[in-house]
């Protein structure tokens, strides 16, 4: 099952008490394989490190990079599908360069995705990526 995270979801499943941890828990579990790009993963770093710590950004970072179910993607064209909040698009052009099945995000700018018949990106919820796994 190839996803992509977007870093609310991963910001709030790392660490070790989070009620969320399921979602990082299964990435070590290789239950399913996460997708991301250098951007992608800049922000993950830049956001963990703000809003909880930089140990914890760099440990999480570290797990990623080196796991054998991480899939780096090599955006060649950018989409600019969202425009409420231009930065969010990382996530989409990953998504469709690695021809993933999901975006797990609790984020409403990417509900857009929803009226764009081409390219498409299903985009999904925390609540409904926890039944699939």
């Amino acid at each position: 099952m190839k996803t992509v995270i977007d870093t609310n979801i991963l910001l709030i499943s790392v660490s070790p008490n989070s009620p969320f941890r399921w979602v990082f828990d299964a990435f070590l579990q290789e239950k399913y394989t996460l997708c991301v790009t250098t951007e992608i993963l800049s922000e993950y770093d830049e956001i963990i490190a703000r809003e909880a710590n930089e140990e914890l950004a760099s440990l999480a970072l570290q797990i990623i990079e080196n796991a054998v179910n991480t899939e780096f993607i090599t955006r060649y064209y950018k989409w600019n599908l969202i425009y409420v909040d231009e930065d969010d698009n990382k996530f989409v052009d990953c998504a469709v360069a690695a021809n993933a099945d999901f975006i797990v995000t609790s984020d409403k700018h990417f509900n857009i995705l929803k009226e764009i018949p081409f390219p498409k990106v299903k985009v999904i919820s925390l609540e409904d990526f926890k039944k699939l796994i």
